[in-house]
């Protein structure tokens, strides 16, 4: 775009934003083919649409958005609730390209009720509004199945696929099949059931995947007190196996309080790098928790949690057609809902659904990260890599770690290990062991600080690229020592950790900074879990050369330390002589017999000397 074109298309704009009125309302922004790429809503029209041409604007994606713009259109309306359903509409309609976008929960499993003739209900992953009615996502399969269940058993909904019409009924086009002879399908398809008492079915099974089955079990049993009264037993018997059925099933939801009647909750979780929001919806009905669902919606310009809970509470009641006049937030709202108004709960109660809704947004994004990290893993290793990051407060994301032990008995066969991670992953290549070779007799403290100044000032010689994070298998005195070692007698800024042990020897507490501090990370966290791993990996490291050089040591003979006799000779004599006592007790004579003369003076002048 040419400067003169874009100062043009800007003085366009500019000019109607002048003109736009202090009304509440819907406004529409058009690219140069005249697409709508976004749909938003105001309290005040003039106010919100200018601030987006003002000069301190700092949000890239705003600035992009405002680049795209050609042309603005807007519509007045009576009040900000009014706004909001006419944004919600219009956003629906136009898909425009910069809206909050509701994913559509593939990954999660929703309940189809069709619009066919005779609809079918079943369980899938695919959604097109074209074909039925949607419910869900499920984040736990257990409760889909549970409804399920339920429904099939209570109104037996035919599960074939024939494209099924009226007139292919009465025409007889179809056979029943082995679901109408096992009791599981009451045969719509050859008149067995009515087309008046299979929609009522649905219209009832609609109602229990909403959530509403307290109404659907008031409404059963006072069917089943009239058809007792009329004396139709059979009828009523039947009702009551229906209303038994939802009872039991009732039976299994939260009761949260009877004096909680028909209440909205609402929460949101931001993942974590905030370009998605996972919002949960509760809905409490007669003191029972009857739905209960998390949607996953993804932020284009930066958005806060605000306007995607504002943008979500609209949507989901609508799809809901919820009618609760009372909303559960988290926090202030400053739009409001028609017929309805925001409460955020201190205590009680309400402050427990309040949690209960966090809670299962929160295990929602869990489960979505996890089935991400499946698909690639790499994500997982880079997600506890910023988490350590975080927990420490780095500089620079600790790829590169590396990890030290010390292991001797009583001071003899002193070596230790260094352990190389990368990516949260073992670099064995890189892993490097250490003899032990200025320090006698069992000093920890000294072992560690020669290994780390060999260690480090090789790779500074070398150029080697230096570790993100040193972690130390020990407490406070190890790190004291290993940083003492890097700082002042390397000069070097490396962030040093350790790993502390209780007095049962189990590591309980990362300690970091100087003066040394407890972090606070869980020890069943997963982070913590990697950490330890790193420890076990270097222990296990140490401990297998550590019993390496003593196997070796075990084995060594003082004929190993003569120069000129290799293994064939030292095996002939051993083989004669059984010991090395014996073996310096024989003549050079004897000696030559086994060995030959030159082996013989070798051997014979070493023990003589």
């Amino acid at each position: 775009m040419i400067k003169e074109e874009n100062e043009k298309r800007l003085a366009n704009l500019k000019n109607i934003v002048l003109n736009l009125p202090d009304k509440p309302g819907s406004y529409q922004f058009y690219d140069k083919d005249h697409t709508i790429i976004y749909v938003g809503k105001a309290k005040s029209l003039k106010n919100r649409v200018s601030s987006y041409f003002h000069k301190e604007v700092d949000r890239f994606k705003t600035k992009v958005l405002v680049s795209k713009i050609w042309d603005i259109s807007y519509t007045v309306v009576n009040s900000e609730e009014d706004a909001l359903l006419l944004e919600n509409s219009l956003i629906k309609k136009y898909n425009p390209r910069y809206n909050v976008l509701l994913k559509d929960g593939k990954t999660y499993p929703s309940i189809c009720v069709t619009k066919e003739h005779f609809p079918r209900i079943f369980k899938t992953r695919t959604i097109n509004k074209k074909y039925g009615t949607y419910y869900g996502p499920y984040s736990h399969i257990s409760s889909m199945y549970a409804i399920l269940e339920l429904i099939n058993k209570l109104y037996k909904p035919r599960t074939c696929k024939f494209t099924m019409t009226k007139e292919g009924i009465a025409e007889g086009k179809y056979k029943s099949c082995l679901e109408y002879h096992i009791h599981n399908c009451n045969a719509p398809c050859i008149g067995k059931q009515s087309y008046e008492d299979y929609q009522a079915n649905i219209a009832q099974a609609r109602e229990i995947l909403k959530g509403n089955t307290r109404e659907i079990s008031k409404m059963l049993f006072e069917e089943m007190q009239e058809k007792a009264a009329e004396l139709k037993f059979e009828e009523a018997e039947a009702i009551k196996r229906k209303y038994l059925m939802i009872e039991n099933f009732c039976a299994k939801s939260e009761v949260v309080s009877q004096t909680i009647n028909d209440v909205d909750v609402f929460t949101i979780v931001d993942d974590d790098e905030k370009k998605n929001a996972y919002i949960n919806y509760i809905h409490v009905k007669n003191g029972t928790i009857n739905q209960s669902f998390t949607y996953e919606y993804k932020r284009k310009l930066d958005e806060s949690d605000e306007e995607l809970l504002i943008t979500a509470i609209t949507e989901i009641r609508n799809n809901f057609h919820s009618t609760a006049k009372e909303i559960i937030v988290p926090f202030e709202m400053e739009w409001k809902i028609k017929d309805a108004s925001f409460f955020i709960p201190q205590r009680g109660d309400k402050k427990h659904l309040l949690d209960l809704s966090e809670m299962n947004g929160k295990q929602y994004k869990f489960d979505r990260l996890k089935q991400a990290e499946k698909l690639n893993p790499e994500q997982k290793q880079t997600r506890l890599m910023k988490e350590l990051q975080e927990k420490l407060k780095l500089e620079k994301l600790p790829y590169h770690i590396e990890c030290f032990d010390n292991s001797n008995i009583s001071g003899s066969d002193a070596v230790a290990g260094c352990v190389v991670f990368k990516g949260m992953k073992p670099s064995k290549k890189d892993y490097r062991k250490y003899n032990i070779k200025t320090v006698v007799g069992p000093d920890d403290y000294a072992s560690m600080q020669e290994v780390v100044y060999r260690r480090y000032h090789r790779m500074i010689e070398e150029g080697t690229p230096l570790p993100d994070l040193i972690i130390t298998d020990g407490g406070k005195g190890q790190m004291d020592v290993v940083r003492k070692v890097i700082e002042y007698d390397l000069g070097l800024t490396i962030p040093i950790a350790g790993l502390a042990k209780d007095n049962r020897h189990r590591t309980n507490e990362l300690l970091f900074g100087f003066p040394p501090q407890t972090i606070g990370i869980e020890i069943k966290s997963e982070l913590f879990r990697v950490l330890t791993q790193i420890q076990d990996e270097v222990h296990r490291y140490a401990i297998t050369f550590h019993r390496e050089k003593r196997s070796k040591n075990a084995l060594h003979s003082e004929l190993d330390d003569i120069k000129g006799i290799g293994p064939k000779t030292k095996e002939a004599l051993i083989k004669q002589y059984k010991s090395v006592k014996k073996i310096k007790e024989q003549d050079l004579s004897e000696l030559s017999n086994i060995i030959g003369q030159a082996k013989a003076e070798i051997i014979y002048n070493y023990f003589h000397e």
